[in-house]
């Protein structure tokens, strides 16, 4: 029987953690709380509006490449529910994980509804990781004097934040047949599924525009975000400075390894902004401020979770895919 190791995931967050208050105390976490203020929490909670639309719409779009209807306020009502959860929760995937089971269950297929998810996640990392990678490559910025690091630092943090979107929420790609085939033959399903999901899900030409689109201006939300949580940390960078840092701390977040969003998230700040020569402390902070103005933000997630728990189910709907209607 294989062993079940998704806590080493949440005590990395932890590590991570302890290590930063080893090295520098915990004066810079309470530095970043005691900077936390009403006006710019309520700014990032109504620039996570416009971000949680968006990634819901993002979601809409795949699901309906893959067949599945799905509606944007059930999307956006979803979305808030699992930001609630991956704020609270160890893994920061939960809430993900969550919202695509739920799906799959309302619409008969809990696999497609799974596979939905792991592919909205996917290509909004994809996103992401091209985005950082052009800020830090090509802006001028404080990083480049260790470009070539943080480069590439960015581009290991985004294949293994790719990789763990997909291995933390992989499910069982269809019905678990009664004799187990053999592992060619599962890997070559795994495979044949793979490609359908991207052509139809990712690919398709009513898709991939605006997946694009709205994952660029989800990645710019949370920039701007960060920047907020930056100047409300008392850190006076212009903010052409600040936003490779933010998009690299962005990439770092993506990881599978954090406790309720922190740990990766507070180390990478630490690192970026002691690269960037704007002090390890201020960092912190910045990411300490984030991290509140994210768990705000997701607490309308909170309220949803109690009315849906309340809510019958809905009536399952399905569509074939964008393939197989347009030949």
């Amino acid at each position: 029987m294989q062993r079940d190791r998704s806590w080493l995931r949440p005590l990395a967050g932890l590590v991570i953690l302890g290590v930063l208050v080893w090295r520098i105390g915990g004066g810079a976490f309470v530095d970043g709380l005691r900077h936390v203020d009403a006006r710019s929490v309520a700014a990032a909670a109504a620039i996570a509006v416009v971000t949680t639309v968006c990634g819901a719409w993002r979601w809409v779009l795949v699901a309906r490449g893959l067949g599945s209807e799905l509606s944007l306020r059930s999307a956006v009502a979803a979305c808030y529910r699992s930001q609630f959860l991956n704020v609270t929760l160890p893994g920061g995937v939960l809430g993900d994980v969550h919202r695509g089971v739920r799906h799959g269950r309302d619409g008969g297929d809990v696999s497609r509804g799974v596979r939905s998810v792991v592919w909205e996640r996917s290509a909004g990392q994809v996103v992401l990781l091209g985005l950082t990678l052009g800020a830090v490559l090509l802006l001028p910025s404080r990083l480049q004097p260790g470009g070539s690091p943080v480069a590439t630092m960015v581009l290991v943090a985004g294949t293994a934040a790719l990789v763990g979107v997909v291995a933390t929420r992989r499910r069982p790609w269809g019905r678990t047949p009664a004799v187990p085939p053999g592992p060619l033959a599962q890997v070559s399903r795994v495979l044949r599924v793979a490609i359908a999901d991207v052509r139809h899900g990712l690919l398709g030409r009513h898709t991939w525009p605006g997946v694009v689109v709205v994952s660029a201006l989800v990645v710019v939300g949370h920039v701007a975000t960060f920047v907020l949580a930056a100047r409300s940390a008392g850190v006076e960078a212009p903010v052409a400075d600040l936003v490779p840092l933010a998009l690299v701390v962005l990439v770092a977040m993506a990881l599978p390894l954090n406790v309720a969003g922190w740990g990766p998230r507070e180390g990478v700040a630490a690192w970026v902004f002691g690269v960037a020569g704007l002090g390890v402390a201020g960092g912190v902070a910045t990411a300490v401020v984030y991290g509140v103005m994210s768990f705000v933000a997701a607490l309308p997630g909170a309220a949803l979770l109690v009315v849906s728990r309340r809510g019958g189910p809905r009536t399952p709907t399905a569509l074939p895919p964008e393939g197989a209607v347009r030949g």
